[in-house]
């Protein structure tokens, strides 16, 4: 009886995998498919003329209704190294520092540039750029949507996706000076398609 148990535990564990790996095949094949939401965003250096790039962002749901948003970013023109890329509140990018703080809407949002890491809504991974200055970020999250709701980036104020000068640590120690990337190296305003 404990083997056949163990065995329909096991069983339920790889079924739980396979059809969670399904449901994220299945957003990928609707995004592919050209259902669903799609923004863009241009992004150009803030300081540094030289810095240019794209994202794509795509939204899809899930198998469960969940609303899946996949992220492709592409720059050059940065230093070697890994940047910290968020998601900002506002969609202004001239100048760089009125896209305001993180994407944290919400009764209990903190769109402090280094405080509640890495849990506010527009906290994405690091982007690595190589020894030519050029990077590519493939993300997928479902911390906020395109389509509208209380978590769309697409309101009326908009939103825009910044590239930090440095990597974000994802603030272990908590709210500390710098730690989420520090100075905002590019901008781009999200633009629906």
């Amino acid at each position: 009886m404990i083997r056949s148990s163990a065995r329909s535990v096991s069983g339920r564990a790889v079924l739980g995998v396979v059809m969670a790996a399904a449901a994220f095949a299945a957003a990928g094949w609707a995004l592919a498919a050209g259902k669903g939401v799609s923004a863009h965003a241009e992004i150009a250096g803030c300081e540094d003329v030289g810095i240019r790039g794209s994202a794509t962002l795509r939204e899809a749901p899930s198998a469960e209704g969940v609303k899946v948003v996949e992220i492709d970013l592409r720059v050059s023109g940065m230093k070697p190294g890994k940047h910290a890329v968020h998601v900002h509140e506002v969609g202004v990018c001239k100048p760089c520092a009125d896209a305001k703080g993180h994407f944290d809407p919400g009764p209990a949002s903190n769109s402090s540039p280094d405080g509640n890491h890495p849990f506010h809504l527009g906290d994405l991974i690091n982007l690595e750029v190589n020894a030519k200055g050029e990077g590519r970020l493939k993300a997928t999250t479902t911390r906020f949507t395109l389509s509208p709701g209380p978590l769309s980036l697409l309101d009326k104020d908009g939103s825009a996706l910044i590239v930090h000068v440095d990597p974000d640590t994802y603030c272990p120690e908590g709210e500390k000076k710098g730690c989420a990337g520090g100075a905002r190296a590019a901008c781009g305003v999200i633009v629906k398609d």
